[in-house]
């Protein structure tokens, strides 16, 4: 038996890390920081961000980014005193991982414009598990680090 086996390259520990340092520059990108966020890492993975602004329709509604692993980026609004929360809609495109520009972006039109009609349609971008493909497509240092690929 190769003893070996399983020393490889630890993609859970690497997606996680990953995911953590992604979300956090979104976070950052929308004007929050990290102790507005919180991960999942149960399958399907996800992030999720909450925003410290409102829509001007929904007042008494919180909004929130939310990442998961199959449809990418949705804005979701939470009744204030509790309840279930309302997709607003997906950002789309054609990546699972876009730049964290691009959420942003997703975000002001929103606020601004509403979602477009597209935007109500989850894309589904990958199945749920095996994260090798999106270790790559992950930032591979912390949220600190200055060089990114975006």
């Amino acid at each position: 038996m190769n003893t070996l086996i399983g020393f490889g390259k630890d993609i859970e520990y690497h997606f996680a890390r990953g995911l953590r340092a992604y979300v956090a520059r979104v976070a950052g990108e929308v004007g929050v920081g990290f102790e507005s966020c919180s991960l999942d890492l149960d399958v399907p993975s996800s992030g999720y961000v909450a925003l410290d602004r409102t829509l001007p329709d929904l007042p008494a509604h919180d909004l929130a980014l939310i990442w998961d692993e199959v449809h990418g980026w949705s804005a979701e609004v939470e009744p204030a005193g509790g309840g279930a929360a309302t997709v607003l809609g997906y950002l789309g495109g054609s990546e699972v991982v876009p730049p964290p520009c691009a959420v942003a972006g997703f975000l002001d039109a929103l606020r601004f414009t509403g979602p477009p009609a597209a935007a109500f349609t989850p894309p589904v971008f990958r199945r749920p598990g095996h994260h090798e493909d999106l270790v790559d497509r992950l930032p591979v240092t912390g949220p600190e680090a200055s060089s990114t690929a975006w």
